[in-house]
């Protein structure tokens, strides 16, 4: 049986620890946290919204191997700890929808655990996604929102493809 990879947050103590998604998979133990970006696993592959190029399945041997890493911390400070060479390869998530309450139905405003799932999912751990979003009362939500946009980057080659998708996909939107 194959092993889930291993998840790595990297935490800047910027948010309500009773309300953290990262905090609640470390408690419990779906995940690692880091409160330093050279304790981030080398290889690993690095959600960074900052990235040019898009996760996608392609990704999967890597995160195998090396790991995932997701970044828990206020967008103006993800841009500073990004530009110190965070050891890894960045890759951005593709559009998604928030289920969570607080970003509910935005576009990209996820939390880490959503992140997380996401890039499993897409990556063809999709059970591991499951169970991730599973100690959540809203994560089912996540999964149920962005059911189609998930089985189609699952089903892409690379990140050009997927980059490809977005963009039908936003041609689609602004036409309706």
């Amino acid at each position: 049986m194959e092993q889930a990879p291993r998840l790595t947050i990297y935490h800047a103590n910027q948010c309500d620890p009773k309300r953290c998604t990262g905090l609640k998979l470390k408690r419990r133990g779906l995940a690692r946290v880091v409160t330093k970006t050279r304790f981030l696993p080398k290889r690993a592959v690095v959600l960074n919204p900052f990235s040019e190029i898009a996760f996608s399945p392609a990704d999967r041997k890597r995160i195998e191997d090396f790991g995932l890493v997701a970044l828990d911390c206020s967008w103006e400070h993800a841009e500073k700890v990004l530009l110190k060479q965070v050891k890894g390869t960045s890759r951005c998530l593709p559009i998604l929808i928030a289920g969570n309450p607080v970003n509910f139905g935005k576009a990209t405003k996820l939390t880490t655990a959503e992140a997380l799932a996401a890039a499993l999912y897409i990556t063809g751990f999709k059970q591991e996604a499951r169970e991730l979003l599973s100690i959540f009362t809203w994560g089912h939500t996540f999964l149920e929102l962005n059911h189609a946009l998930l089985e189609n980057y699952a089903a892409a080659q690379d990140s050009t493809e997927i980059i490809e998708m977005q963009r039908s996909f936003t041609r689609s939107s602004s036409a309706a």
